[in-house]
């Protein structure tokens, strides 16, 4: 394992890793364990420290594994249990250490305690582990509420008996009721089942949503209430300090990484108080615009936020769930802001491409802990002209088409070759679950492994920097003056990370070393779009 400290959340660089979509090992055209086994060095020479896994347990995947059936059983698409412990002890021994995904908020609606309280009558107790309700009505065929599922359409499904059950996703995904001690005992039961197997941290998501209103009152989507019914209520928080509880009974530093989407920095917060979660995804920076002021404004409310609870930021630019920033920073409009999720065919690439490497040096110098989505090292775009028969995102289907969903940054990942499936999967087999451009031979990880200028190894040297220099990873930091359109700060003795975001070369603060830059210098002028770590001394 790693030496550095056991609050290794605070300062690592996280690999976020989509099974499905990494490595296929058995040839089914779905990434599995196997496929990641094989593939751990390209992360180690990477230079990750920890890798956090979306979801591998046993699931029909109506959302791509966020429905699960049993979190004791690895699904038998991505492998086995064994492999899971072995992929653990491969993953340490390499000195990474394995973050798994837990969903709290629901289960798949072919879960032992859902098909029980489907057999049970209206009022039985195996139906309190989840919201069924009497519908609205003359004969109860309205739902209980108004409430809309997340994913497009109402939140209720009626079954046959005329009770209606709740699911702020998709149907087959119904909401549990965490105000019973059988949910939250089952919860802690399943931290320590993979904590016992040498997990090093949990992400857990969805988690300001746990909580509802017993009373599942109607509100007006365009004016929330306060506090609202089923998003960051106050008894959230006496679940995660059980949580917290059970993870500091582990030694080792095991870490609890909330998925909290919300707007009020406060209430964001207070899920980092010292006996809740070690750590948040910070989603204002994947939302910031290319934009100087905006990003300099994102950061210093991040840092004012965490500094009130000691917690350490994160920072993150693409996951599972949103248009990959190479796309986005080639828009018109680069904001996550203007639609997570948008038809827009109009995007320069390159153009996207240089953000992104500059954008690359400020979030990897910025104090706190970085979060790579997996393709972010090949420079990957969004795939926009997936067919609709191919498209698999529940998104996509509940709302007819109008949401292009998030297949589009979860297309298997390119390792190698001039065709599909690009290494993905070996000489034979089934074609990837979702379709690979043919314009991906460029960016797979062997063509980019030989040109030194590539994305893949500006990665591999930025990291590399990163972990040897003293004063990155958590800590202080300290704005420095900049002309109009420019980001410039200081880390540690003598570090300086600059970020040129306006239209014209701007000249660099006097310096002793460049480090790295995103992009060839002009003598010593930053061209745009360009970022550049320097030493002073």
């Amino acid at each position: 394992m790693t030496t550095r400290p056991t609050d290794w959340w605070r300062h690592a660089a996280i690999y976020q890793l989509y099974p499905r979509s990494f490595c296929d090992g058995n040839g089914d055209g779905v990434g599995d364990l196997a496929g990641v086994r094989a593939r751990l060095g390209h992360l180690q020479r990477l230079g990750i420290e920890a890798i956090w896994f979306n979801p591998w347990y046993l699931s029909p995947m109506a959302d791509a594994g966020y429905d699960v059936t049993d979190f004791r059983q690895v699904d038998p698409r991505f492998g086995t249990l064994a492999e899971a412990e072995e992929l653990i002890a491969d993953a340490h021994g390499r000195g990474i250490r394995v973050i798994v995904d837990v969903v709290p908020n629901h289960v798949s609606n072919e879960h032992e305690w859902f098909l029980k309280a489907l057999n049970a009558e209206p009022g039985s107790p195996e139906r309190d582990l989840f919201w069924f309700r009497d519908g609205r009505g003359d004969s109860g065929e309205l739902p209980p509420n108004a409430w809309q599922s997340i994913f497009g359409g109402p939140a209720w499904t009626r079954l046959p008996d005329g009770q209606w059950y709740l699911h702020l996703f998709a149907p087959e995904q119904p909401d549990l009721n965490w105000r019973h001690p059988q949910v939250r005992s089952e919860y802690e039961d399943i931290l320590r089942f993979w904590f016992d197997r040498g997990v090093d941290g949990i992400r857990i998501d969805s988690a300001a949503m746990c909580g509802k209103d017993p009373e599942l009152p109607d509100f007006d989507h365009h004016h929330l209430p306060d506090p609202h019914p089923y998003v960051d209520r106050d008894e959230n928080h006496e679940i995660y300090r059980g949580w917290r509880a059970v993870a500091d009974s582990y030694p080792g530093g095991r870490a609890l990484i909330g998925e909290v989407w919300l707007a009020d920095s406060a209430r964001f917060a207070q899920y980092l108080r010292p006996d809740e979660l070690h750590s948040a995804f910070n989603f204002d920076l994947l939302g910031c615009g290319w934009d100087a002021a905006a990003l300099r404004t994102c950061v210093d409310d991040t840092l004012a936020a965490h500094e009130g609870v000691g917690a350490p930021s994160t920072w993150v630019l693409s996951n599972h769930d949103v248009t990959r920033h190479v796309t986005r920073y080639g828009r018109p409009d680069t904001s996550t802001a203007a639609g997570i999720r948008q038809y827009n065919p109009v995007v320069d690439e390159d153009l996207g491409r240089r953000r992104a490497r500059a954008a690359a040096l400020l979030t990897m110098a910025l104090p706190g802990a970085v979060y790579i989505y997996q393709g972010e090292e090949l420079g990957l775009p969004e795939v926009e002209d997936i067919p609709a028969d191919r498209r698999d995102d529940p998104i996509y289907h509940r709302t007819k088409g109008e949401d292009p969903g998030r297949d589009g940054c979860r297309v298997p990942l390119p390792w190698d070759g001039d065709t599909e499936p690009y290494g993905f999967s070996g000489p034979g087999a089934e074609r990837p679950w979702l379709p690979q451009p043919t314009s991906w031979a460029r960016l797979s990880a062997a063509a980019q492994e030989a040109d030194p200028a590539s994305m893949l190894n500006f990665y591999r040297a930025a990291l590399a920097l990163r972990a040897a220099e003293p004063g990155l990873g958590d800590g202080p930091m300290r704005w420095l003056d900049a002309p109009e359109g420019v980001i410039s700060f200081t880390r540690g003795a003598g570090f300086i990370c600059v970020i040129n975001l306006s239209e014209a070369p701007v000249s660099l603060p006097v310096h002793a070393e460049v480090l790295i830059a995103s992009q060839k210098l002009d003598g010593g002028l930053l061209p745009p779009d360009t970022g550049v770590w320097l030493h002073t001394a």
